[in-house]
């Protein structure tokens, strides 16, 4: 059986999403702008902005824990989209191509509900997503199944293996897995192409 549907993830699929992208350009030292990255602002850290805690809230606890880097760490919001690059390498073109053939693309992406607008603005190709769902909007995230649940609804209730589920985190992936989404780890947009041909999408 062929999947039907493509569902996407958006940073580091379709996205070039890096905070060390920004942090870069704020830290002249190298070493600082890692020890920043590793221990203020962290990936954990940022996941309560995708759980729904708004950038103020979870800036103001943190800049208690560290003051002397209170700019820094508000620079998450108002510099948010300087760490952006454009589109992964082959992947708009990939999602042109389904766009083109009339294929259903849904994206689900991990992302504060407070910057979902500006990406939206900032990259036409996502206008072609029937429905985006936005961690931050509905207050639950990847990987946890009750997401997945969500978003098959959102779509129309289709069977799981229906879906071909994209995305580049092996947690993400390995939970849809199990829940019977066809899955693929993005590595690359050639690798994806290879996918979708198998799964018949293109």
């Amino acid at each position: 059986m062929a999947a039907r549907i493509a569902l996407f993830d958006l940073g580091g699929v379709i996205l070039d999403w890096s905070p060390a992208r920004l942090y870069s350009q704020i830290f002249t030292d190298s070493a600082e702008c890692e020890r920043f990255l590793t221990t203020v602002c962290t990936m954990d850290w940022h996941t309560q902005h995708d759980a729904g805690v708004s950038f103020e809230d979870n800036a103001a606890a943190l800049t208690l824990k560290f003051p002397q880097y209170e700019s820094q760490i508000r620079a998450w919001r108002t510099r948010w989209m300087e760490m952006f690059d454009g589109c992964i390498a082959g992947s708009e073109r990939l999602i042109e191509n389904l766009a083109g053939s009339g294929r259903p693309l849904y994206a689900l992406s991990n992302m504060p509900a407070e910057a979902w607008p500006e990406v939206r603005e900032a990259f036409p190709v996502l206008s072609r997503f029937r429905h985006v769902v936005v961690s931050g909007e509905i207050k639950l995230i990847k990987p946890d199944p009750k997401i997945f649940h969500y978003t098959l609804a959102r779509m129309g209730g289709p069977s799981p293996d229906e879906v071909l589920f994209i995305d580049d985190v092996p947690k993400n992936v390995a939970t849809a897995d199990a829940l019977g989404f066809r899955t693929h780890l993005f590595r690359g947009a050639a690798g994806l192409e290879r996918a979708l041909i198998l799964e018949g999408l293109l």
